[in-house]
C-alpha cells in the first residue's frame, strides 16, 4: 500500500505546474542572470594579472628600460608594457587600454584614471626604482668598491612573510550568490510542505476531507505525502545544483556527491518548514503560501541572496540570526564544502538542521493529528 500511496502522492505534486515552475525553472533563469552579470568578476576585480603601461621616454634611461623589460618578461610578469609618446599614451589610458602612463624624463612621474590598488602599486614602483638608483649613484661616486655588494643587496629578494593557506578552496565571493541561490531552491519546498498540510486538513480541501474519512491511517497518511514532497523537491534541487555546476560551471568545490546530498538536506528542511507552517494556522491554503514566500525570502535576503556581505554584517551585529536562519544554514553547508578540508563544521550545520527538520515535521504532525472537524 506504501508504494501506491507513495506513487499517487509524487504524480500529484510533479503535476502542480506552477510550483515546478517556482522551484526548477524560476531557479535555472535566475542563475543564469546571475552568470551574465558577474560570473567572471573574481577573475577580474580579485586575482592579480599583469598591469597594462605606457612609456613616454623624453629623456633617454637605458636602465629604466632594462628593468622594465625585466619586469615584463618570466613567467609572472608585472608590467605589459607600451613605448608611445605622450598624446598617444593619453588616449589610451582614456580609451582604458592602459593602466597608467610612466614618464621618463629628469624624473620620473606617472598618471593614471581612478584611485585603487593598481596606481598604488606603480607609484610604489617607482618610488622604490628611484630611490634604489640615488643609493646606487651615491656608492658609486663614492665608495665604487662597495658598488657590487650594494646591487647584490638590493636585488636580493627579502621575504618577511610566510605564506600559509588557508584553504585550498574557491575563494570567490561571488559563489555565495550561488549557494544562497540552492538555499532559496530548497526552501521553496515551503510550498510543497502547505500542500503536504493541507491535503490532510478536511476543512480547507476535498482530498483533504476525503482523507479524513478513509481507512489509511493519518500518520502513515502523513509520511507518504511527506516523502514524494521531498522527492519532488530533491529531483528540482537537483536539476538546479546539475544547472550550476556543469552548465553555467561555477566552482563550488570537488566533493560532488556531498553537494547533491546537502541539497537533499536542505530540500528536507524547507519541506519540513512549510508542514510545520500549513499545520500550525486554520488559514486559507492562499494565506498560508503568501505568509511561507514572504518567511522563506526573507531568510534568503539575512542569508545574502540579495546583498552578499548580509551575512557577514548580520554575523558582526546579531549572529544568533545565523545560526538559526534556515537559508544561511543551507547556503553554510555548500560554503563548507567549497572551503573547508574537514568536515567539522559541515557536521555541526547538517546536525542542526536536521534537528530543525524533525522539530518541524513533528510539531507539524501533532498539530495536524489533533483536529477535529463536527462535519466534512
Amino acid at each position: 500500500m506504501f508504494r501506491n500511496l507513495f506513487k499517487y502522492e509524487f504524480l500529484s505534486d510533479i503535476r502542480q505546474k506552477d510550483v515546478i515552475f517556482w522551484m526548477m525553472c524560476f531557479p535555472i533563469i535566475l542563475s543564469t542572470f546571475f552568470h551574465l552579470a558577474f560570473g567572471n568578476l573574481y577573475e577580474k576585480d580579485e586575482m592579480f594579472a599583469e598591469i597594462p603601461v605606457a612609456v613616454v621616454e623624453e629623456k633617454s634611461d637605458e636602465a629604466f628600460r632594462t628593468v622594465m623589460e625585466q619586469l615584463s618578461t618570466g613567467d609572472s610578469p608585472l608590467f605589459t608594457v607600451q613605448y608611445t609618446d605622450r598624446e598617444e599614451a593619453m588616449e589610451l589610458l582614456e580609451k582604458k587600454k592602459i593602466s597608467g602612463i610612466i614618464y621618463v624624463g629628469d624624473e620620473l612621474s606617472m598618471a593614471v584614471s581612478g584611485k585603487g590598488i593598481i596606481p598604488t602599486i606603480i607609484r610604489s614602483f617607482l618610488e622604490q626604482y628611484t630611490s634604489q638608483k640615488e643609493i646606487i649613484v651615491e656608492i658609486a661616486m663614492n665608495a665604487p668598491d662597495k658598488l657590487p655588494a650594494v646591487i647584490d643587496a638590493l636585488s636580493a629578494e627579502i621575504d618577511c612573510i610566510e605564506t600559509k593557506e588557508l584553504s585550498s578552496g574557491n575563494m570567490d565571493e561571488y559563489a555565495a550568490y550561488f549557494q544562497n541561490l540552492i538555499a532559496m531552491v530548497a526552501l521553496f519546498g515551503t510550498t510543497s510542505g502547505i500542500f503536504a498540510a493541507t491535503s490532510n486538513q478536511g476543512n480547507l480541501s476535498a482530498i483533504g476531507a476525503r482523507k479524513c474519512v478513509s481507512p489509511v491511517h493519518k500518520l502513515k497518511a502523513i509520511i507518504v505525502k511527506l516523502a514524494a514532497s521531498i522527492c519532488v523537491q530533491s529531483l528540482c534541487t537537483f536539476i538546479s545544483i546539475s544547472y550550476i555546476l556543469f552548465i553555467l560551471r561555477i566552482d563550488m568545490g570537488d566533493k560532488i556527491p556531498m553537494i547533491y546530498l546537502s541539497g537533499i538536506l536542505g530540500s528536507v528542511l524547507g519541506v519540513s518548514l512549510g508542514f510545520f507552517i500549513g499545520s500550525a494556522t486554520s488559514a486559507s491554503e492562499s494565506a498560508k503560501m503568501g505568509m511561507t514566500m514572504g518567511i522563506s525570502m526573507t531568510s534568503c535576503f539575512l542569508s545574502g541572496l540579495m546583498v552578499g556581505n548580509m551575512k557577514a554584517v548580520i554575523e558582526e551585529k546579531c549572529p544568533v540570526i545565523n545560526v538559526f536562519n534556515p537559508a544561511s544554514i543551507i547556503s553554510d553547508l555548500f560554503y563548507c564544502l567549497s572551503i573547508y578540508d574537514d568536515y567539522t563544521r559541515y557536521i555541526e550545520r547538517a546536525v542542526l538542521l536536521l534537528i530543525m527538520s524533525a522539530v518541524f515535521a513533528a510539531g507539524g504532525f501533532l498539530m495536524t493529528r489533533r483536529k477535529k472537524y463536527a462535519s466534512i
